[in-house]
């Protein structure tokens, strides 16, 4: 059986702030790096035969936990790239969604819309994260790998290997950091069999949409 196991990054100071960082390149914080560090064994613990990550430093770092214990080489693919939020950077949905009606709708309609007018898509980042994970699984047949990403890449990619529309992909919600999914492989078909499973408790104060 062929499984993806992805891993959300852990927890920044960005986070925390509940700012979006799209693909600035914030690091992990004292309490990441210490998320990363408590959750790597249990990802040990599935025998990943290879490890990919998104390049951005958070995405790397929490990589670099599991790959201390695995000595796997990390393999980076831009890919897995955090959405691409342009001139959002740093900035709150809330107070987005208060500047401009046409987000405030989108938001509350449930309907994806682009994160600023040089940014992406949430389908788009689905397209490119989803062609990474296929690529993947075709190279890493019958084998269990980690692919470490960001909670946006994570859940449309996943939406993308299902066939699944944003609308579709939103009822699973956020991924929490350093919380993880795995997609397992069955006779040619692709099903989730964990979603959002952490090493600890996730913090309520902290935002998974964002």
């Amino acid at each position: 059986m062929t499984k993806l196991v992805m891993w959300r990054h852990g927890v920044t100071d960005w986070n925390e702030k509940g700012v979006f960082q799209g693909q600035t390149d914030i690091p992990l914080n004292d309490r990441g790096l210490a998320q990363a560090a408590q959750a790597a064994p249990y990802l040990v613990a599935m025998r990943p035969s290879a490890i990919y990550c998104s390049p951005m430093r958070r995405a790397v770092q929490t990589a670099d936990a599991l790959a201390g214990l695995t000595k796997q080489p990390v393999m980076v693919d831009a890919r897995l790239a955090e959405i691409d939020v342009g001139s959002w950077m740093g900035s709150s949905l809330a107070s987005l969604m208060a500047d401009d009606p046409v987000v405030r709708a989108a938001v509350v309609a449930g309907e994806d819309y682009r994160r600023s007018p040089t940014g992406e898509t949430m389908a788009q980042v689905g397209l490119r994260a989803g062609a990474c994970l296929r690529e993947i699984a075709e190279k890493h047949d019958g084998q269990t790998v980690v692919v470490v990403s960001h909670g946006g890449a994570i859940r449309m990619g996943m939406a993308n290997m299902l066939g699944w529309s944003y609308e579709t992909s939103a009822a699973l919600g956020g991924v929490a950091n350093c919380g993880w999914c795995v997609l397992a492989q069955r006779f040619g078909r692709w099903r989730i069999e964990v979603y959002n499973c952490t090493a600890v408790a996730p913090d309520p104060s902290i935002s998974t949409e964002i």
